[in-house]
């Protein structure tokens, strides 16, 4: 291995993949947590600045018309009020503070989480395979889930400084593991 390179090496299902990463990498991952934070920033602030925001017509038009799977669900939940007043917050809301999380790098993985969460909704939402099946959508997904991977909140981010603080003398993650979960 030569200077400036980081080994990777994962074991999954008794496949084993391996690699090396050149430290330059760093700055690429930090501009994808950037990227997807300032593109969730601004498509809530959008919503939430742009007046009344309903996904009622899109959810009961769009994954229809352009012959999603999912396109029963979609319409089912378009008529379930109780939902669609769910939606209508957590969208909106939920891009924002995606992104304020993305971008700050404060509990990235769980931010990271949510948005890949929400990309799988628009990539079945947005259902269009002429072209394949590989889309925008698709895309942001892979990329919140790299964010993630690589713990990019602890890139320039608070998660590195939530991370070790110390409780009881001990640091956060070390105490309580699972908050590894959230942060990183």
């Amino acid at each position: 291995m030569s200077a400036g390179e980081v080994e990777l090496r994962s074991i999954v299902a008794g496949l084993t993949a391996e690699g090396k990463l050149h430290t330059l990498s760093v700055w690429f991952i930090l501009a994808l947590r950037l990227m997807m934070g300032l593109a969730f920033l601004q498509a809530g602030s959008g919503k939430l600045l742009g007046g009344d925001f309903s996904a009622a017509g899109y959810l009961q038009n769009a994954p229809s018309a352009n012959g999603s799977p999912l396109a029963d669900l979609f319409v089912s939940m378009a008529q379930t009020a109780w939902f669609m007043d769910f939606v209508n917050v957590a969208v909106p809301w939920g891009q924002v503070l995606i992104g304020l999380g993305l971008i700050v790098g404060c509990l990235t993985r769980l931010a990271a989480f949510w948005g890949a969460f929400m990309m799988v909704l628009f990539y079945f939402g947005n259902w269009d395979i002429a072209h394949g099946y590989i889309n925008g959508d698709f895309a942001y997904l892979l990329v919140f889930l790299s964010v993630a991977a690589f713990g990019a909140g602890r890139i320039f981010g608070l998660d590195a400084y939530i991370e070790q603080y110390e409780v009881d003398g001990v640091p956060l993650v070390e105490r309580y593991p699972w908050t590894r979960y959230f942060l990183g």
